[in-house]
């Protein structure tokens, strides 16, 4: 039978603890709170009057709930006064020696039937548990911050934990009206073991000098709607706890990816902590305010050298070239699409014209603007038609030979001075480049899927891209309304690089039987405010497309952390691809 629970200990009024309390007395518990001292009691009283001014102030509380809320929460200095609870929640500071004294206490003044929860973000529950008489009874229920804001609630079992304290624990967090997910004991848990080594790869980016600030920002933010970027996040999050929870998943893993970047260090010794600061990756007006006083929308790029670009010619009949060739025939510009037949060609502007027409039914297009945009598009089927365009997109199969071929059938009929673009995700840029007599004329253009809608485009330069190509580019990439972000010729560019890391590091821990597919997806949408969960994602990209990314990112890197989880390999084997076989990680 389940527990009864109607009067809960909350350990530590800070921030966190008083987030706690506020919400465990919303749900009509009522809460015994202890801190160290009366000043302690004091500040997390303010925190508690400051929260719930607020939210009188935005209409989610009246004043007499505001009353009844915080009648509800009693005060006190001392752990005795915690002898009559049914549950105790620790939330003092993330110091092991700290919460195992707490934990001897608490095990010495409650009953033995009480069950002891560390909100700890970091720390191992097992190392916590074994300092009372019943680890059986000692779970993790890390809320995040803010507490009565946010929905995540992880539900940490140790392998001692008793399965019935578990399936209470997650009943009374959906009572409290929070999204629970249950994982075992390993550093970082969920969000944080899946968040902070993606964080910590966008700041190795960074140090590398691989990619401004703002371009890693805005990469992940276009390229994958993320609600901030990794850099923006980390001075949210503040790089001293990030550096900490980086170094205690690297004592646990000794995954090298989880070794904190050297440059972490150096700006938390010069005090650059983040907004809390003032200062960290960008410098804000003030600590602890989100106001930018030092943002650049992009890279330095000199436009005034940037080559004329009128008319563009897209090679290839797929989604991504008849949505290149949509947006910039949209924009004004003359577009030849080149296809192997003419059957493809005319077959590939009907699926332009499809799409336009889409767009005039939402009314985002006007019946006028649609027609004319079409009117601007050419097929043909021979590449000496593409002579005189003053820019040329590949976006055939992804597969070197195949490219090459084409780029150097470009190489003996394109007009001295076009631009060679290849929409390659994931294959070496200088490979298409050496297949012609003009490497400097050649970059990467990646747009992303689907190209009308998807506002980011990353542009990559090879060592031997001329500064004016880059330029065009870029200027390119204004003409037809996307953001353009820069980065050299690597595997993964910016966003695939810092994405497929991330989501096979989310396969490792299924594969571990750490945590279920379902609670990993709901912990990364509901702690981290993705669009999407890590199997989800995968499952609609298609798990060999994830694989092939994954095995040039570890064949370019040789990092250990980078090889392909085993796991994806057999599915991709067995021919579950994801949405488009009906059946991946999940089955449709």
């Amino acid at each position: 039978m389940a527990r009864e629970i109607s009067t809960v200990g909350v350990v530590g009024l800070g921030t966190m603890g008083a987030g706690i309390a506020e919400v465990l007395a919303r749900s009509g518990l009522d809460v015994v709170a202890v801190e160290l001292d009366e000043a302690g009691v004091e500040r997390g009283l303010g925190h508690l009057r400051h929260s719930t001014e607020r939210a009188l102030a935005g209409g989610k509380l009246d004043e007499a709930g505001r009353e009844a809320l915080l009648g509800r929460i009693r005060t006190t200095t001392s752990l005795t006064e915690l002898s009559e609870v049914d549950l105790v929640i620790e939330a003092i500071p993330e110091n092991l020696a700290a919460k195992a004294e707490v934990f001897t206490q608490l095990d010495q003044v409650t009953r033995p039937d009480v069950v002891f929860a560390s909100n700890t973000s970091s720390l191992s529950i097992t190392e916590i548990g074994v300092h009372t008489a019943r680890p059986g009874k000692v779970v993790g229920m890390h809320f995040f911050n803010p507490a009565p804001v946010l929905k995540l609630v992880e539900v940490v079992r140790t392998v001692v934990t008793e399965p019935d304290v578990v399936s209470d624990v997650v009943e009374f967090a959906q009572r409290l009206g929070k999204s629970p997910v249950v994982m075992g004991d390993r550093a970082g848990f969920i969000a944080n073991a899946l968040l902070f080594g993606y964080l910590n790869h966008a700041v190795r980016m960074y140090e590398q000098r691989y990619a401004t600030r703002e371009d890693l920002d805005a990469a992940m933010r276009f390229g994958c709607g993320y609600p901030m970027g990794p850099l923006a996040l980390l001075d949210l999050i503040g790089l001293d706890t990030a550096y900490e929870i980086l170094d205690t998943m690297y004592h646990q893993s000794r995954n090298r990816l989880h070794a904190p970047a050297p440059l972490l260090k150096q700006m938390i010794t010069a005090g650059q902590l983040g907004r809390k600061s003032g200062r960290g990756f960008y410098t804000y007006d003030a600590p602890d305010s989100p106001v930018v006083v030092d943002s650049v929308t992009s890279s330095e790029v000199d436009s005034s050298v940037a080559r004329e670009v009128r008319s563009v010619g897209v090679i290839g009949t797929g989604t991504m070239a008849t949505g290149i060739a949509e947006v910039f025939a949209k924009r004004g510009f003359a577009v030849v699409l080149r296809a192997r037949s003419m059957e493809k060609a005319e077959a590939s502007v009907a699926k332009v014209k499809k799409s336009l027409d889409k767009a005039v039914v939402k009314g985002k297009l006007s019946e006028e603007d649609a027609a004319a945009a079409l009117g601007r598009i050419r097929p043909v089927t021979e590449f000496e038609e593409l002579a005189d365009v003053d820019l040329v997109v590949e976006a055939v199969a992804e597969e070197l030979s195949v490219k090459q071929a084409v780029f150097s059938a470009l190489d003996e009929v394109v007009k001295s001075g076009a631009v060679l673009a290849t929409t390659t995700s994931s294959l070496p840029v200088i490979e298409c480049a050496a297949a012609t007599s003009r490497p400097g004329d050649v970059i990467g253009l990646h747009f992303f899927n689907p190209a009308p809608v998807m506002k980011l485009v990353e542009v990559v330069s090879t060592i031997a891209t001329a500064p004016d190509v880059t330029a065009t580019a870029t200027a390119v990439c204004a003409a037809v309304g996307k953001h353009p972000v820069h980065c050299g010729d690597r595997a993964g560019f910016i966003v695939n690089a810092l994405l497929f890391p991330y989501l096979n590091d989310a396969v490792k821990m299924l594969e571990a039987h750490y945590a279920s597919a379902d609670d990993i997806d709901t912990a990364m949408k509901v702690g981290c405010s993705l669009p999407m969960g890590p199997f989800e994602l995968l499952d609609v990209v298609g798990l060999d497309v994830s694989l092939a990314i994954e095995r040039t990112l570890f064949n370019e890197f040789r990092e250990e952390g980078f090889a392909p989880a085993p796991l994806l390999e057999h599915l991709v084997t067995a021919g579950r691809l994801g949405r488009k076989t009906g059946k991946g990680f999940k089955d449709y």
